[in-house]
């Protein structure tokens, strides 16, 4: 993929590269790696020091599941970043996954994963389905009435998302990519074969560019709006007690319940039970201060009420919470693709809170798109044309 700076046709002297990443987060670091492995120059730019707590990856753990609504193309993808993570804490020699499996819960009114448990047969995914007195009876901790129902995941777990990130950044660095951190991009212009990232500190040029630019993508409407729709949503760490609730006998977990959808995490270490709730949030802009943890009166209130009444052991004191952004699109789908207008320059964006597991597999993806390669049937599912008319969403998480 490396070319000489004259092949893109600037001047000597400018700041040539073959690719420049827009944002070092999970799926620009991933794809930074990638590129880098393949021979290319690569410029990954970020507004702030990956890993960081101005984006979509802090937190510590975010869940990794096989089994998906929404297409054959998740599973796939599901698959291969498990693979792709193994291959990165085999790399670096950082504990990156926790093979806990996770347990997807739900009142039948409200959601039923029994689709999903057959499309993960039929392409191998190990699962089980439980009714709510095989729940009781194997986690003792939850307290779910008999209508209940879950789909379980042995062989999922989570992901240790600060170290995923900067076992990429270490990774990408090693293969040759350059970091600039503190560098926010504030424009970005293309024409045929060439693109131009413009900063405060000067502009970069390579021959192509990837936008990974989480939900700051607001910020580069200019060049292409897109219909991502930041939201600032909240977690939190709460006190257990009992064993019930700890790493190595409760596994990640998914609640779609009447009152919302939530998901978390074991006490990991004594640092208490994790919880957040995926639907819901509030508008945010790129620019504006995120309200803290506790701004809102729901930020604890819900999930402690879900704590509360299906999981009342664990809904001890608040240890702390935290305010992180989803970047949302209508149907809840991603958007991978190249721009409409300039085809290298590739998108990736939208990944409306249920992404990071992917990033391993989108960094790949998006290398191999750079590389030339064929597009596949992940972007016939993630591309950005579905939009007119807009899809009705998928909620899944």
């Amino acid at each position: 993929m490396s070319r000489a700076d004259g092949d893109y046709g600037f001047t000597a002297g400018e700041r040539v590269y073959d690719v420049i990443v827009v944002g070092a987060g999970s799926m620009g670091m991933s794809a930074g790696y990638q590129l880098a492995k393949r021979g290319a120059r690569v410029l990954l730019l970020d507004a702030f020091d990956p890993p960081h707590g101005e984006g979509s990856h802090h937190g510590e753990t975010r869940l990794i599941r096989h089994a998906y609504s929404g297409g054959d193309a998740y599973v796939r993808l599901a698959l291969r970043a498990q693979q792709l993570w193994e291959e990165a804490e085999a790399l670096t020699g950082e504990r990156l996954l926790a093979k806990s499996g996770v347990l997807n819960l739900a009142d039948p009114d409200v959601h039923s994963h029994r689709g999903r448990y057959w499309d993960a047969v039929r392409l191998g995914v190990s699962v089980e389905m439980l009714d709510a007195a095989d729940i009781r009876r194997r986690w003792p901790g939850l307290a779910l009435p008999d209508r209940f129902e879950a789909l379980y995941e042995p062989d999922a777990g989570y992901l240790f998302s600060e170290r995923c990130v900067a076992a990429y950044r270490k990774l990408a660095l090693a293969n040759g990519a350059k970091l600039l951190t503190g560098t926010p991009v504030i424009g970005v212009t293309a024409r045929a074969g060439r693109a131009s990232v413009h900063t405060p500190h000067g502009d970069y040029h390579a021959g192509a560019a990837v936008l990974c630019a989480g939900a700051w993508f607001g910020g580069l409407a200019d060049f292409l709006p897109l219909p991502i729709r930041p939201l600032r949503k909240v977690v939190g760490w709460f006190e257990t007690s009992g064993d019930d609730y700890r790493e190595g006998t409760l596994p990640g977990f998914t609640m779609a319940t009447a009152g919302g959808v939530y998901y978390g995490f074991p006490d990991i270490a004594g640092m208490g039970l994790k919880i957040g709730r995926h639907d819901g949030g509030h508008p945010w802009r790129p620019g504006e201060p995120l309200a803290p943890f506790g701004r809102y009166a729901e930020d604890e209130g819900d999930l402690r009420g879900a704590l509360g009444t299906f999981m009342p052991g664990a809904a001890g004191r608040l240890l702390r919470g935290s305010a992180c952004k989803y970047a949302m699109t209508p149907d809840e789908h991603f958007i991978i693709d190249r721009h409409p207008e300039h085809p290298h320059v590739l998108i990736a964006g939208g990944f409306s809170g249920h992404g990071f597991k992917f990033a391993s597999a989108v960094g790949e993806l998006l290398a191999e798109m750079a590389d030339g390669a064929a597009d596949g049937a992940e972007i016939n599912l993630f591309a950005l044309s579905r939009f007119n008319p807009a899809p009705a969403p998928v909620h899944d998480h």
